[in-house]
């Protein structure tokens, strides 16, 4: 193939801006997709590596939700072809125990697949003249105007799908509806809490209301994400502002006197989780999603377990991407999980600007548009 020249924006300084600058992509080898991307969304974890050190290395192009359609694939790859449209999600190896267990997202390779800044053959997929450029985030670096994944990352994707919708499923929406679905198994009438309403949090509101839960409570420090969260399904709403772990608790247990059943958090703020954990049901359930920043700590009092209460981290909602996002789509195509409430859309050149709306709350699950 011809070198693909593409612009993509480089994350050069931890805490740093994002630049958009013209780099040279590698082809795809055996088992890789070349992708044109047409979306991606912005995902707390993209603005986690930004800030915090996490192992990758600079410079380097993040960006994990892509959408976009195949421009060529490599040797062995078999179910996309160049044309395609596709949703890319994260990487795994196929061979470990994990993956061949049907839980990819467990891939003992997952740090390096994900993470190392490098492609699965070793190659750096990026470079500006002979100055590498690191990438291969989440399998794929999308925030970028192409870029390489792998097949076992690359879904096809329905025609009447757009894509600034199609690509936040694949991540943040997996991650929230997957936890719902996969990791609690949330039933008809149980009652069902999320902390936090971001858009993995509203992803979880948006898969509770689909499994019938009766109660359904939103709980956030912001007054809109709130008023969305109703919107969306919530029952009730908690502003939490302020608000010690006890009082949470007390305010859970006003809604519902015996304890919740089910409940996600994706602050990983430890009055919030031990406020939750406190305001679980016997023999209820809650799963932790948020990636922290390094050196955080969460104090729990051990004997609010004791009740038979369990208390569980989820990475990507259990989910396999290439039967779960799929099978979400559906349930989005059914308006079971209509999630566009969401969604607001940037053009490409102001994803600093994106960032910072996320950031400040006045974006839920921005989508840089890549044309």
């Amino acid at each position: 193939m011809m070198p693909i020249t593409t612009t993509a924006a480089i994350l050069r300084q931890r805490g740093g801006p994002f630049t958009l600058e013209p780099v040279s992509l590698a082809d795809p080898g055996p088992g890789q997709v070349l992708v044109k991307l047409a979306a991606c969304g912005i995902c707390f974890t993209d603005v986690g590596v930004q800030r915090y050190e996490q192992g990758t290395p600079l410079p380097q192009v993040l960006g994990h939700e892509g959408a976009g359609t195949v421009l060529a694939v490599g040797e062995g790859v078999a179910h996309v072809a160049a044309g395609d449209r596709v949703v890319l999600s994260y990487a795994s190896c196929g061979q470990c125990g994990s993956c061949a267990g049907h839980h990819p997202q467990y891939c003992t390779s997952f740090m390096a697949l994900n993470y190392a800044g490098v492609l699965s053959d070793g190659r750096v997929p990026m470079h500006q003249g002979e100055a590498p450029v690191f990438g291969g985030f989440f399998g794929q670096s999308s925030f970028a105007g192409a870029a390489i994944a792998y097949a076992r990352n690359t879904i096809r994707l329905a025609d009447d799908v757009p894509f600034a919708l199609a690509a936040p499923f694949g991540c943040g929406l997996q991650t929230g509806a997957g936890t719902v679905y996969n990791t609690l198994d949330a039933q008809p009438g149980h009652s069902f809490v999320v902390l936090g309403a971001g858009s993995v949090g509203l992803a979880a509101l948006l898969a509770a209301v689909d499994r019938g839960c009766a109660t359904i409570v939103a709980v956030d420090r912001v007054a809109e994400r709130l008023d969305l969260a109703r919107a969306m399904g919530a029952t009730h709403a908690i502003n939490s502002a302020g608000m010690a772990a006890a009082d949470l608790a007390l305010a859970l247990r006003a809604v519902v006197p015996t304890g919740i059943d089910r409940i996600v958090d994706t602050t990983g703020v430890s009055a919030v989780v031990r406020g939750g954990l406190e305001g679980l049901a016997s023999r209820g359930q809650m799963a932790l999603l948020a990636v922290t920043a390094p050196g955080s700590e969460i104090t729990i009092n051990p004997n609010t377990l004791l009740g038979g209460r369990r208390l569980v981290g989820a990475v990507e909602g259990d989910a396999d991407p290439q039967a779960f996002i799929p099978w979400l789509i559906g349930r989005h195509r059914a308006g079971r999980f209509n999630h566009a409430p969401l969604v607001q859309t940037y053009p490409f050149a102001a994803i600093n600007e994106a960032v910072a709306d996320m950031a400040a709350g006045r974006a839920v699950k921005p989508v840089l548009l890549m044309e």
